[in-house]
């Protein structure tokens, strides 16, 4: 029998890797750029077209290649970045694998120009699909000038599942935001499809932030810095009332290099503690310094994953520092302990001998009885206080707490909430006879959250807001395809400042908005004003609503463009639903309860989350 196992040949080796290393476009910019801040590069200029999927091309001015670098630098695991093993834990550069370029080059067709300063004449390499065409000197500047076209050219599965031109912009656009923040004392340009989209010069950190989110943060940042023997934290958070329902901007950054952190992540959010609601976050900019060998960031291709040797303690550093901070410029409330100039109060007790000016002390007063005159008046104990024996109180439990169907609803009074085990529940879907349901439906509200009705075989229990959530999806798609979505007027219109992150993915989706009530007008950049929207949805959160529809499209698929008015009737009814909490009548209840069992498949969200769960007879049976 034959030996089976074989070498791979270096273009198939490479096709591989690119796998991991190079994702999409944003990919490549990413590596070709932190290879332009290793050459020693202050200005960086990147030019695509259609999203990089034709053109992708990095110039920059730092220390360029030879001939014979220029060719080597294409090989795998090829780097002038390390030389032995040890160099891992000592890393002062962005790249030290050696497979970004040999990766690039296999999925695509590559030029590079570059010359080195002490050269008289420059070098001109073509290389596509790992092969090199052609190497020939050339005059060229100093620096290097990388062209990267048709990418994925002879990987069709992987060209396949690029998402829409704007979505693909939308994450270059996030990935350069990464590279400029980090790297603010660089100069940056970005060009797409001959329109720029920023020209950045080189300056403070504070002044890039400005420069890439805004001038609206420059009053909301406060400047945080701290130096210990362990860590060098410096940068910025927000105030407590600028944090964000969505898109907050949180970046994380240590020796130069982003990173993505969940537990430090949670040491700032905890240190805004009671400062902020639990559903929005606040902004962050901190750079972390630490020593090189207590960190490991050869975990992930993508190198943004990173291992901290001391995790724990600087978890207790970061929060300090971000509380601290908050301290320090009068955020956080305080409690005024200076007594000069105070008022005098005088303090009573209970003694006989001290002062007590037009106060009558009663050590009888119970401040929780309920006075008769407030009886008298309107108020009603839930026991009564003549019910004397078990007799009487079963007697008046049956005669005042059955519901009868026509008699009219009962006023929400306080109920006293069952301690229900979720083992009890059901997680079957819900089959019972509709016609019984719809005809004889008695419902009520529980814990703000649930709607509770009974069948002849248990109890429902349906989530109030996921049913009105699969209420008004199916209403909008039935309007949609009908084309009888109305828009109503809005007397203040909302202005809309997005990103240009969020202003690419903008402008596939606003057709898909107009067309479901929204009224949109461009003002240019990436400002918009939103002057109508659906009617039926009057307490909707316009701005909140279209973020929403961004970032869901932003994570979408190629076939998006099919499903686009699928994922905006979805956020649309999201952010419509009635929400936990809201207190319902029995009357409301019923009309939803009613709306929800009217659908062809009323147990389930369109994104798949159940909304009725069932509570069999022989289940509460069993409870006693």
């Amino acid at each position: 029998m034959s030996d089976i196992i074989k070498l791979l040949p270096d273009s198939v080796a490479n096709q591989i890797a690119a796998g991991e290393v190079i994702q999409r476009p944003s990919s490549v910019i990413k590596e070709l750029v932190e290879n332009s801040i290793d050459a020693g590069a202050d200005d960086i200029h990147i030019i695509l077209k259609e999203a990089g999927r034709s053109l992708i091309q990095v110039i920059d001015n730092g220390k360029g290649m030879s001939a014979t670098d220029a060719r080597l630098a294409f090989e795998r695991h090829s780097t002038s970045k390390i030389t032995c093993a040890e160099d891992l834990f000592s890393l002062h550069t962005m790249g030290f694998r050696g497979e970004a370029l040999a990766s690039i080059a296999a999925i695509s067709q590559l030029e590079l120009k570059t010359c080195r300063k002490e050269d008289p004449i420059g070098t001109k390499l073509l290389i596509s699909a790992s092969k090199c065409e052609k190497q020939e000197p050339e005059m060229c500047p100093v620096g290097a000038n990388f062209i990267i076209k048709n990418l994925f050219f002879n990987v069709p599965a992987r060209r396949k599942f690029l998402k829409s031109n704007q979505v693909e912009l939308s994450n270059i656009i996030k990935e350069f935001e990464k590279l400029a923040l980090v790297n603010h004392n660089v100069s940056f340009t970005l060009v797409h499809n001959d329109t720029t989209i920023y020209k950045l010069l080189g300056g403070s950190f504070k002044q890039r932030i400005i420069d890439l989110f805004g001038r609206s943060l420059d009053m909301q940042l406060i400047p945080l810095k701290l130096d210990t023997s362990l860590i060098k934290i410096d940068g910025f958070i927000s105030k407590p009332e600028n944090s964000r329902k969505r898109n907050a901007l949180q970046y994380f950054f240590v020796n130069g290099r982003y990173m993505r952190h969940p537990y430090f992540h949670k040491a700032v959010l905890t240190s805004y503690d009671e400062l902020i609601a639990n559903d929005v976050q606040p902004n962050y900019f901190l750079n972390f310094t630490v020593e090189p060998e207590s960190i490991d960031v050869n975990i992930h291709p993508t190198k943004t994953e990173i291992k901290f040797e001391n995790e724990a303690p600087i978890w207790q550093i970061l929060s300090a520092a971000v509380k601290e901070t908050l301290g320090k410029f009068s955020v956080v409330p305080s409690i005024d302990f200076d007594t000069e100039d105070a008022p005098e109060i005088p303090a009573f007790t209970n003694d006989t001998d001290c002062t007590k000016p037009n106060i009558d002390f009663d050590p009888t007063y119970n401040p929780f009885e309920v006075s008769k005159s407030k009886v008298n008046s309107g108020y009603k104990s839930q026991i009564p206080s003549s019910l004397k024996n078990w007799e009487i109180l079963g007697e008046s439990f049956t005669k005042s707490k059955i519901y009868q169907p026509d008699e009219e609803p009962l006023s929400p009074e306080p109920m006293v909430e069952l301690p229900i085990k979720d083992n009890f529940i059901s997680s079957s879907i819900f089959s019972e006879n509709v016609d019984e349901v719809k005809n004889n439906i008695i419902c009520f509200q529980f814990n703000g959250k649930y709607i509770v009705s009974s069948v002849s075989s248990g109890i429902i229990l349906v989530d109030q807001h996921r049913a009105h959530v699969k209420v008004l999806y199916e209403r909008y798609l039935k309007q949609i395809e009908r084309d009888e979505i109305v828009s109503q007027g809005i007397m203040f219109p909302v202005m809309l400042h997005l990103t240009p992150a969020q202003g690419a993915v903008m402008g596939e989706i606003t057709d898909g908005l107009n067309k479901l009530g929204f009224n949109l007008s461009h003002l240019g950049g990436n400002d918009w004003t939103v002057n109508g929207m659906p009617t039926g949805v009057e307490k909707l959160d316009i701005e909140d609503t279209i973020l929403q529809v961004i970032d869901e499209v932003n994570e979408g698929g190629k076939e998006l463009s099919a499903k686009l008015f699928d994922k905006i009737a979805l956020s649309v009814a999201r952010s419509g639903a009635i929400p936990y909490g809201k207190k319902l009548s029995n009357s409301e209840a019923e009309a939803l309860v009613e709306d929800l069992l009217a659908l062809p498949d009323p147990n389930y969200t369109p994104d798949g989350k159940k909304v009725i769960n069932t509570l069999s007879l022989e289940q509460i049976n069993k409870m006693f």
